[in-house]
């Protein structure tokens, strides 16, 4: 299947999102409506497909879908103007929900896709991008958005005369998938049955990130550092890199390696 979406649905410098019944493509560069579309992309670094296609596709998202202007992760380009019978998403407006606009789900998986290349710069800002009051720190900003900025929108509209207005609010969805984003993708949080690993991606920034986890009556400060050459449990070292979770009612220190680029002292905020 692989060897398939390399020979048939690479564009150049993307994937394409499908084919029609007539073969004709969707989401490729002779695309009037939908261009390029952020779904296929982050779905093909899941998938493991050609790793310097993917970082080149995901150059394309970066360049045509995040809009720094406006704090949007869109989820396509342009959106669907009535060119092509395209069903259910071409009955939205352009530029409402998955009809170009930020749809918070594909969203989280632009996180996870940048997370999992190792763009860390990229990934933590777009991130940043997705939470609430990052839409509505200002009085202009939250006049736009109109919802409450402190639960996760399902989608965020783009052009007029709604840009900038969230929809769907307390979309638990979009939440589990922001959770992901943030516990998977850049904290590097893995939990396989009692087994836990923390593999942080971090900005240049930042030297380290510590969360606390409570199994039972037991708790778990856990620490993912730049300092760090191997995990370890209350300083014991885990050959494995991971740790053990008990229920023992007692208080556990472990620290795991971190990932990202270079710490950069001068910029340290965190």
């Amino acid at each position: 299947m692989k060897a398939a979406l390399e020979r048939e649905a690479w564009d150049g410098n993307w994937y394409l999102r499908a084919f029609d019944d007539d073969g004709a493509p969707l989401g490729g560069r002779e695309n009037a409506e939908c261009r390029i579309d952020s779904l296929t992309q982050s779905w093909a670094v899941f998938a493991g497909l050609d790793r310097a296609r993917c970082e080149r596709a995901m150059d394309a998202v970066s360049e045509s879908l995040m809009d720094r202007g406006t704090g949007l992760i869109r989820l396509l380009t342009p959106p669907f103007d009535g060119q092509r019978d395209m069903g259910y998403i071409g009955g939205y407006p352009p530029g409402i929900r998955e009809n170009g606009g930020q749809y918070t789900h594909a969203a989280c998986w632009v996180v996870l896709a940048l997370a999992a290349l190792g763009r860390a710069e990229e990934a933590w800002e777009a991130f940043r991008t997705l939470l609430p009051a990052s839409h509505a720190d200002t009085k202009d900003k939250a006049a736009a958005y109109r919802v409450e900025p402190y639960v996760m929108a399902g989608d965020i509209y783009d052009g007029p005369p709604y840009a900038g207005r969230g929809g769907w609010t307390w979309y638990t969805g979009a939440a589990g998938w922001t959770l992901r984003a943030a516990w998977i993708g850049l904290l590097g949080l893995e939990k396989r049955g009692d087994r836990l690993r923390m593999n942080a991606l971090l900005p240049k920034a930042w030297r380290q990130v510590s969360a606390r986890l409570r199994v039972g009556k037991a708790t778990y400060a856990l620490t993912s550092s730049r300092d760090c050459n191997g995990a370890t449990l209350d300083g014991a070292p885990c050959p494995e890199g991971t740790i053990r979770l008990i229920d023992d009612g007692r208080a556990h220190e472990a620290v795991f390696p971190a990932r990202g680029a270079g710490f950069d002292e001068n910029s340290a905020d965190g």
